[in-house]
């Protein structure tokens, strides 16, 4: 994919670089609890750095709504930045005007810098051209390294770049040779695994997979959803019964594209929703009214493991069952663990992302055995949507 330049496109030395970056980890009394994001960024920072450029990390933290917030600083990040890179990392209390100018011009080959939070200014949020234009002048190159932030038309993400010559970082060069190969242009056949809780908030997904896959597994609490709709009692599970005609007409959509949707034949049934419950396993047309279904079953777990063997691709987003708590994470792991091992002997490609679907397969372990498991929520998620996303459309321009 040559759609956008790299780092390999660029003379580095000596140049002020404006790097996008998503620092947006959690923490909890100042300490960094999943330091993910930061890792998948020092690959880039190290080899500008160390090609001569002058690193100028831009980032945003939390909503603190244009204006700045102590609590949301990005202060105490620079300290841990510093750490995970082996050398100092500056700090400008302003992301803009003479302070940052001040501290930028300062700056000698090899450099780096942490700007305070972008949000603190309103321009930021509203994609403000003066504002762009303000961070522009700190810097000659603009690299976008924030995947995860590419699906918002910022001044930091998206307006930079209007004004600077741009490329993607390492990390975001990784996503989207990744993502070009989930579904871009994907070794057939693909599978998708979509789960979750609610079909609400998967609409667009849904609708888009089922034209471009030719498996679709509907796992978690969406499943119940489309059971319901095919006149299944689900009993007190977790259900969006006012979707069923959306449910219905995604089926009906699949049928006509030719895509196989695989939906749970047993189910794992508890009467009360905590780890360590007492629960059965029945087949999803016998689930007792006073129950609710917590996890697919072994049966559904061996027809997804089937599946995973016929399929050259596998797209992920989103847990099987509720993973949290045991025992009714063991489909999510098995089939991970199914992928993970596919993968690593060489016959799958395999590309998951959103929130719950990473700390799902940190779960499982099988995290390291797949392609690439995108840090990204929001964006992996409106990728797959089939949305185009600002922050990486305007690296093509």
């Amino acid at each position: 994919m040559t759609e956008f330049k790299t780092l390999d496109d660029v003379d580095l030395s000596g140049k002020r670089v404006l790097v996008r970056v998503d620092l947006n980890v959690p923490m909890k009394d100042g300490q960094v609890t999943d330091g993910t994001r930061i890792e998948r960024i020092l690959p880039t920072i190290r080899e500008i750095a160390d090609k001569g450029g002058r690193v100028i990390l831009l980032a945003h933290f939390g909503r603190p709504k244009g204006k700045p917030d102590p609590a949301q600083s990005l202060e105490p990040l620079a300290g841990v930045l510093s750490k995970a890179l082996g050398k100092p990392v500056g700090f400008s209390a302003d992301c803009a005007g003479p302070v940052a100018a001040g501290i930028v011009s300062a700056l000698k080959d090899g450099d780096v810098v942490l700007l305070e939070n972008t949000r603190f200014h309103a321009g930021e949020e509203k994609n403000d051209d003066a504002f762009a234009a303000e961070l522009a002048s700190l810097g000659d190159l603009y690299v976008n390294d924030a995947f995860s932030a590419a699906h918002r038309a910022h001044a930091s993400t998206e307006g930079l770049a209007r004004h600077l010559p741009s490329y993607a970082g390492r990390t975001m060069q990784a996503e989207l040779e990744a993502l070009e190969k989930g579904l871009g242009r994907p070794q057939k056949p693909v599978l998708a695994i979509v789960g979750g809780a609610k079909v609400s908030t998967k609409i667009d997904l849904l609708q888009n997979l089922v034209s471009r896959v030719d498996g679709l597994v509907i796992g978690g609490g969406m499943a119940n959803t489309f059971l319901a709709a095919q006149g299944v009692d689900v009993g007190k599970s977790l259900c969006e019964h006012d979707l069923a005609d959306t449910a219905r007409a995604i089926l009906a959509a699949a049928k006509t594209a030719g895509c196989e949707i695989v939906l749970p034949v047993d189910a794992v049934v508890a009467r009360e929703f905590k780890a360590g419950a007492a629960n059965e396993t029945v087949d999803v047309g016998a689930v007792p009214a006073d129950a609710m279904i917590l996890d697919v079953g072994p049966k559904s777990v061996e027809a997804v493991a089937a599946w995973i063997d016929r399929a050259k691709t596998l797209v992920w987003n989103g847990p099987m069952g509720a993973f949290e708590i045991e025992p009714f994470d063991r489909a999510t792991v098995a089939a991970a663990r199914h992928a993970a091992e596919r993968t690593r002997s060489g016959t799958l490609v395999s590309v998951a992302g959103g929130g719950d679907t990473v700390a799902a397969l940190n779960h499982a372990g099988a995290a390291d055995g797949f392609t690439y498991v995108s840090t990204a929520g929001g964006a992996f998620l409106e990728w797959m949507e089939g949305k185009a996303l600002p922050g990486v459309e305007v690296l093509k321009a």
